[in-house]
């Protein structure tokens, strides 16, 4: 028996992403974004989002987390 392996990047593309300051739409890439802290047990990971309005795809910062 084998176990599947997702990477948190394949994990977070396709998944619809809603901000209070920018657009919403589906996240069409992500990574590990090294240099930026948001606390002990999170990863910060940049993403590009296509918007559900518009044509132009815009990037954000988000955290993920990652243990307990």
């Amino acid at each position: 028996m084998s176990a599947l392996t997702l990477s948190i990047p394949a994990l977070l593309i396709g998944k619809n992403y809603r901000s209070r300051s920018r657009d919403e739409g589906t996240i069409v890439h992500a990574e590990k974004r090294d240099g930026i802290w948001y606390g002990e047990g999170f990863e910060a990971y940049v993403i590009q989002v296509k918007p559900t309005r518009g044509i132009n795809d815009f990037w954000a910062t988000v955290a993920v987390k990652v243990s307990d």
